[in-house]
């Protein structure tokens, strides 16, 4: 896989060209940002930016402005390679606060192993309907101790609304729900991406997540995708690495919160899929083994 070739794809399907990850979502030029905008679950944030550091403080207050109107807690979302080179720096001088740093890793889904090897006792089960939501809410819940409220209306709204833009999956001891994960699928485009991978504490280390890595492999193969994505936490980028994903870059999401006076506030997202995005939805795959 060649990185800078990959990177540049990357950066053109899902970023300059995105696509909405959600019915009640779209996607807005303003200027020099790419944006999208949502209802108080979706995810709501800039995805793409071309600015300089004559034009990176204008375009900030722009969204600042943008999402205050709107009551909506915002990311950014910026890469390592984004430029200008400070604009972490300006975005904290313009209220955003941080959130960790993930990796953002692919992988060529023709490299990877698409066997699931359970545990004994242990199988999948693909969600599509309300019953299947509720249980990936709780292992949700349970492995990333947030709450799922954002995340369970989003991924009903999907399931109803473009179930082919989502494919996800809980494994099940007995009938006990242990981990879950789900993959966004980006129509179009050479990648798909692996969100909120999770597996309940006394269940991990047991090859549970990496089986889950697989199933989606082999789901994305059988619809054409070549590359599987994850935006990885610390915690699962030592597990990807070993299946065969490859750092691309560096994310740092920066969020920002409505004024709390703001009436249109009370239907703002919660703080993060980070566990959150795309961000706040959910994002990486984590707490996983």
């Amino acid at each position: 896989m060649d990185h800078e070739d990959t990177l540049a794809l990357f950066d053109r399907r899902l970023r300059r060209e995105a696509k909405p990850d959600g019915p009640g979502a779209r996607i807005e030029r303003d200027g020099d940002v790419i944006r999208q905008v949502g209802a108080a679950h979706d995810w709501n944030g800039v995805l793409w930016s071309d600015l300089d550091e004559a034009t990176a403080d204008r375009a900030i207050a722009a969204q600042v402005r943008y999402f205050t109107a709107l009551g909506r807690e915002f990311e950014w979302k910026t890469y390592a390679h984004d430029r200008p080179g400070d604009l972490g720096e300006r975005l904290r001088a313009a209220g955003f606060t941080a959130e960790p740093q993930e990796a953002v890793m692919v992988a060529r889904i023709e490299d990877l192993a698409t066997d699931t090897a359970l545990p004994e006792g242990v199988h999948l089960r693909p969600v599509t309907d309300r019953a299947g939501v509720d249980l990936v809410a709780d292992v949700h819940e349970q492995a990333f101790g947030t709450s799922s409220a954002r995340l369970r209306q989003r991924m009903l709204d999907q399931l109803a609304r473009s179930p082919e833009t989502v494919s996800l999956v809980v494994a099940m001891a007995g009938e006990r729900p242990v981990c879950a994960a789900r993959m966004e699928l980006n129509p179009g485009t050479e990648f798909a991406g692996l969100w909120g991978g999770g597996t309940v504490a006394d269940w991990r280390g047991r090859g549970i997540y990496r089986a889950m890595v697989a199933h989606r492999a082999r789901i994305a193969a059988d619809l054409g995708y070549r590359y599987l994505q994850v935006d990885a936490s610390d915690q699962s980028r030592p597990i990807l690495q070993r299946l065969g994903f490859a750092i691309l870059t560096t994310s740092t999401p920066y969020v920002h919160q409505p004024p709390a006076s703001s009436d249109a506030g009370q239907e703002s997202q919660e703080s993060q899929e980070s566990q959150g995005s795309q961000g706040s939805q959910e994002s990486q795959e984590s707490r996983g083994s």
